[in-house]
């Protein structure tokens, strides 16, 4: 955005007769959401919200409604069309082998720990109740009482002890230190490819490669946790694309209902997966139909559109604006794609502080870890939408 746009793009939404609400209706899109009183704002948390595809996205919807003419929830007493079409669809999609759905993200973590733990014992042959998982510092998987007995952040575990044993914690970033925690009992690595939750924390580069090789070499699972970076939020289909890597179990969430329906997913291949025999795991709505039918328009949509080509067009560009807003109170900006985190300046006060001043200026933003604000907006965004949301940002920022 050249200087001259900017100076006209700040006219338009200051001026005293034009309100966030007609700039809204001028450009409206699956990116706009209202509340109650009328008041319409720019989605810039839909990662966090499993929204990636946009709100109201039309053709989700339709497959959505045609489903609900048909069967929604099932039991062993009903045929499932879609479940079959799904796990195929979904496994070729990841270039792996066996799918297992499940409900939340949180349900694909402890059910990647269950499959690597069984792995473990029953492939390679780990001493019984021994079997170690290395996760990494600064990690965000979910809120259950074993996720969190793996959880770096004490907000997540104060007062939910006593915690479930088997983890170890390796440095975010740090290859040599995880290979350095590795032993005869360590059955898998569990790693976000970019920390969402901790920051939108990117490791260095080769990082994901050295965890492949490491866990290659050590016969040691690489589970990559890709619910809030998988399904072309980084740019890529999965962040794990950006280094070529192929996991041994993948994880993936939140978009995968497009917004619609909760659904998760394991896949993964076939020597890890089929540990799990009839009635050793299992959930009541995992795979039910109306969740699969969605899950399948996602992916067909994926297929079709590329939304990781727009993805990495637009963040690009919005990374560099952002980058370009001249405050002391911004320390770091770093991203991948539309998923971008901003820190910022203490004396400013907290990121959460900074986020109810952006929803005054028509933005709906996420902080985290006190000091930042993570920007990732649907992918159906506009540039001109994002042109709009750095003008909020820079009135914020600029004038503080």
């Amino acid at each position: 955005m050249d200087s001259k746009q900017h100076i006209e793009l700040t006219q338009r939404y200051s001026a005293h007769n034009y309100s966030p609400l007609e700039v809204v209706l001028a450009s409206g899109d699956g990116a706009w959401v209202s509340d109650v009183e009328g008041n319409r704002y720019l989605d810039m948390l839909s990662a966090y919200s499993a929204l990636n595809f946009g709100h109201q996205n039309k053709r989700i919807l339709k497959a959505a409604a045609a489903q609900l003419n048909r069967l929604t929830m099932t039991s062993r007493a009903f045929f499932n069309d879609q479940l079959g079409p799904l796990c195929q669809e979904l496994s070729e999609f990841c270039s792996l082998e066996m799918v297992l759905p499940m409900n939340s993200g949180a349900e694909a973590v402890e059910t990647s720990i269950k499959a690597a733990r069984r792995w473990g014992y029953e492939v390679k042959k780990v001493a019984e109740n021994k079997a170690e998982i290395i996760c990494l510092s600064g990690n965000f998987a979910g809120r259950t009482t074993t996720i969190i007995s793996f959880s770096t952040d004490k907000e997540s575990t104060r007062d939910f002890g006593p915690f479930t044993p088997g983890f170890k914690i390796a440095r975010f970033g740090d290859a040599a230190h995880l290979e350095s925690l590795i032993s005869e009992n360590t059955v898998a690595v569990l790693a976000e490819p970019i920390q969402g939750e901790g920051g939108v924390i990117i490791p260095p580069s080769g990082y994901l490669k050295s965890l492949r090789e490491i866990c290659t070499k050590h016969k040691v699972l690489l589970i990559a946790d890709e619910i809030q970076t998988g399904l072309c939020r980084t740019g890529d289909i999965f962040a794990c694309d950006h280094e070529h890597v192929i996991p041994d179990l993948l994880l993936l969430g939140k978009s995968l209902g497009g917004g619609v329906t909760p659904i998760s997913a394991v896949v993964g291949k076939r020597e890890v997966l089929h540990v799990f025999t009839p009635g050793s795991h299992g959930s009541t709505f995992g795979g039910n139909p109306f969740a699969c039918a969605i899950a399948r328009e996602v992916i067909a949509l994926i297929k079709e559109e590329k939304p990781e080509v727009r993805a990495k067009t637009l963040g690009e560009y919005f990374l560099r604006e952002l980058r370009a807003i001249k405050s002391p109170f911004i320390t770091e900006v770093r991203g991948r794609g539309l998923f971008i985190g901003c820190d910022v300046d203490p004396a400013y006060g907290p990121a959460k502080k900074v986020c109810a001043r952006l929803k005054e200026h028509g933005l709906l933003c996420k902080d985290t870890r006190v000091q930042t604000i993570r920007f990732a907006p649907p992918l159906v965004i506009e540039q001109k939408d994002l042109d709009l949301a750095l003008v909020a940002i820079k009135k914020v920022f600029e004038h503080a």
